[in-house]
């Protein structure tokens, strides 16, 4: 852990650095960083514990979904223009 004499030049070299303006500033934006993140750890403890109290919903039954193949007499009632043609390979 350093010393009185190693924070001295710490701090005077972070002067050096940074300038004496933009500490401030700096100092400014880590503080409301920090209230921020504060600020949502809370709000998560928050749904934590408030989805604890409260019980789960019930699931709903899934609902049978039309099946996505056509039927059978659909393909068969397809015209020969319908149907796919080979066109051949190419040379």
């Amino acid at each position: 852990m350093p010393g009185g004499y190693e924070w001295l030049i710490i701090i005077a070299v972070v002067l050096l650095l940074f300038g004496a303006k933009k500490l401030p500033e700096m100092a400014r934006s880590i503080g409301q960083s920090a209230r921020v993140f504060k600020g949502e750890m809370k709000g998560l403890k928050d749904d934590e514990s408030r989805s604890a109290k409260d019980p789960a919903p019930e699931a709903q039954a899934p609902q049978e979904l039309p099946s996505a193949t056509p039927a059978p007499q659909a393909q068969a009632e397809r015209t020969p223009s319908q149907q796919p043609q080979d066109r051949g390979t190419l040379n």
